[in-house]
């Protein structure tokens, strides 16, 4: 990956062996984000998308260096199998790994849950972390885990994640269209009980 600032964007150059598959105006999943292709370098084996202070102020994409190793996944069609949970690429925010185990066969990793997103886990519930579909594997009032496999650490860029790095966390749809119900009609649920 290469890296270009313009102004208050980034621009970022991928190499990838995705690229004889993809075309100019599609969305590819970047560590959890989705950005559109807005040029390829066939030659390079390379394409690039670009980043505003929007998307860079919500996720760690400002924080990204050169060569350094990104999830991408493209887009779901509508006639494949859905292997993991509904992912949109629309990162929610950031979280803090705070700590991580090896458990000789698996790694857990534990990030910090703030007390604003609390209500969008549950036990064994879906999680995305840059990008990457994950179940929820231990819970508690400030943190949560997550146990990787090792095709996963070996396939992903997981072995990045360490206590004090920020990763991109898109929680799970159903659960942020539950929270947006409760808070529109909680007060209608009020007067029915």
């Amino acid at each position: 990956m290469k890296i270009e600032t313009e102004g208050n964007n980034r621009k970022f150059l991928i190499q990838s062996d995705l690229v004889p598959s993809l075309r100019v105006d599609q969305s590819v999943n970047h560590n959890g984000v989705c950005l559109t292709i807005e040029e390829l370098f066939t030659d390079q084996n390379a394409y690039q998308v670009s980043a505003i202070h929007e998307t860079l102020s919500k996720t760690t994409l400002a924080e990204w260096k050169d060569g350094e190793k990104i999830n991408l996944e493209r887009a779901m069609t509508l006639n494949q199998r859905l292997d993991g949970h509904m992912v949109q690429g629309h990162v929610d925010q950031t979280l803090e790994c705070i700590d991580k185990t090896d458990q000789e066969g698996s790694t857990i990793f534990t990030f910090h849950l703030p007390r604003s997103v609390r209500h969008l886990l549950i036990p064994q519930g879906s999680i995305t972390l840059d990008g990457i579909s994950l179940t929820v594997a231990g819970l508690e009032d400030e943190n949560f885990s997550v146990a990787i496999i090792p095709y996963t650490y070996n396939h992903t860029n997981v072995g990045y994640w360490k206590p004090g790095r920020m990763v991109n966390v898109e929680f799970d749809v159903l659960a942020k269209y539950l929270a947006r119900y409760r808070e529109l009609y909680s007060e209608d649920f009020a007067r029915l009980e």
